[in-house]
């Protein structure tokens, strides 16, 4: 792999990248084969706890060494030729971005000569880590999520509707994205010009994401055929950001030019200070914490656009990916197997944090409690609106977060209309997808 092939990161990353690339890469996998294995994971804190790491070595005889998650050093290791054995990454961006550069071990092999992970138990939101080199969800598996959520489905607190006399939405049928914005409003609490209870947030996980997922809900794609232009000036591109800028405008919820202290919804909505958040399914591990809260709390059906489609994606899809160069790939994947569908998997699937990427699985999702068993029916039905929405292998989720939050401020405070700042999207982000193209090519 050329340095110049991997550098396309996000505005700014080819510094970034120069950078790692002055550092010491680590020292990884042993390579030696038998019991006492070492294999390497470069994870986030959260990913994998330190009794886990425990349990691998008693369970499978694996000794896993964890490496910080962090994108320049990873950079660094990979053009060591010295790569981690596994890499988190997030199915719905990281994908077609790693695969694209070539840096991604296939893993059908592996997953082929499985007993534990076969592939009719494969979740479909496993198909997030497959990419043919044109379009994500199809052609050879790279990676898996650990669980997974339907990001643009939405709780709310039915404590906050009864105190503004607002209807409850549907926990079935989907209420339009003008309808949700509108209850959003009426829902707001403010008191000496500072906003106490928001009416509703809904930012999804990434910007680039939510943007796409609202295009697709409006008819149309964010990005071309082939994932290297963006447009926001096509109809159903420009109602999706003409949708998302009121929502920032009328500081119904947070945003870029109202964040929130808590810095994401949990918190927030956990304190009563959040009517509705659009976190999906995994907040119930939350929410479940706290018995009050949780009989209060609705799961409804990501919002339709009147007149578009019906669109329930994933925009995370959590995991692991194996670099082409990893120096114990049979132990990686034995860690691999048992992460994702032995005791990790089953542990995490009661947890209530996501719905298991495996189906068989799905029978230890929480439904102890009437409410729990509320929020299951309302989460097995939008199911099958679920479907994969191809992201662009030319710019990472935090490129397009940075670029967007150059340009888009000025329309969501009413200093520009929102032609101007579809023009200078396109502009600002177009410019930064072909320098990647042009460094993938």
């Amino acid at each position: 792999m050329s340095r110049r092939r991997f550098l396309a990161l996000s505005a700014g990353g080819v510094a970034a990248g120069a950078a790692a690339l002055n550092g010491c890469a680590l020292q990884v996998s042993s390579g030696v084969s038998g019991p006492g294995e070492i294999v390497t994971l470069m994870v986030k804190p959260e990913d994998i706890s330190p009794e886990l790491i425990q349990q691998a070595q008693q369970d499978i005889g694996v000794r896993i060494v964890t490496v910080k998650h962090d994108i320049t050093k990873l950079i660094a290791m990979l053009t060591s030729g010295n790569p981690p054995d596994l890499v988190r990454g997030v199915g719905a961006v990281d994908a077609p971005y790693f695969v694209a550069r070539d840096v991604a071990e296939n893993l059908d092999p592996y997953f082929a000569g499985s007993r534990v992970l076969r592939a009719d138990d494969l979740d479909p939101v496993n198909d997030l880590w497959r990419y043919d080199g044109r379009i994500q969800g199809k052609g050879p598996r790279y990676g898996m999520v650990k669980d997974f959520s339907q990001d643009s489905m939405y709780w709310y607190n039915t404590g906050h509707f009864d105190e503004a006399g607002v209807d409850y939405p549907s926990e079935s049928e989907p209420v339009t994205y003008e309808d949700w914005l509108d209850r959003a409003k009426r829902l707001t609490q403010r008191k000496n010009g500072q906003t106490i209870v928001f009416g509703g947030s809904y930012n999804g996980l990434y910007e680039a994401t939510n943007l796409s997922t609202l295009t697709a809900a409006a008819g149309g794609s964010l990005f071309s055929d082939d994932l290297s232009r963006i447009d926001f000036t096509t109809p159903e591109a420009r109602k999706a950001l003409g949708w998302y800028v009121d929502y920032c405008r009328t500081r119904v919820g947070p945003s870029v030019i109202q964040p929130d202290p808590n810095a994401w919804d949990g918190p927030t909505y956990q304190a009563g200070r959040m009517a509705m958040t659009n976190s999906g399914y995994w907040l119930g591990g939350m929410i479940n914490a706290d018995q009050k809260l949780a009989k209060v709390s609705r799961l409804a059906p990501a919002p339709v656009f009147a007149g578009g489609v019906r669109v329930s994606p994933c925009q995370g899809g959590t995991g692991f990916w194996m670099p082409k160069k990893a120096r114990n790939k049979d132990a990686a994947w034995r860690v691999f197997e048992w992460f994702f569908g032995e005791a990790p998997a089953k542990d995490r699937a009661g947890g209530g944090w996501g719905i298991p990427s495996l189906k068989s699985l799905r029978p230890l999702m929480p439904a102890q409690h009437d409410y729990q068993r509320r929020v299951l029916k309302a989460q097995e039905a939008e199911l099958e609106h679920f479907s994969v929405i191809s992201f662009t292998p030319y710019i990472t989720a935090d490129g397009f977060k940075a670029l967007f939050n150059q340009v888009a401020p000025a329309a969501m405070k009413g200093e520009i209309s929102l032609d101007t700042l579809a023009r200078r999207l396109n502009s600002t982000i177009n410019e930064q997808l072909e320098r990647g193209k042009e460094q993938v090519g």
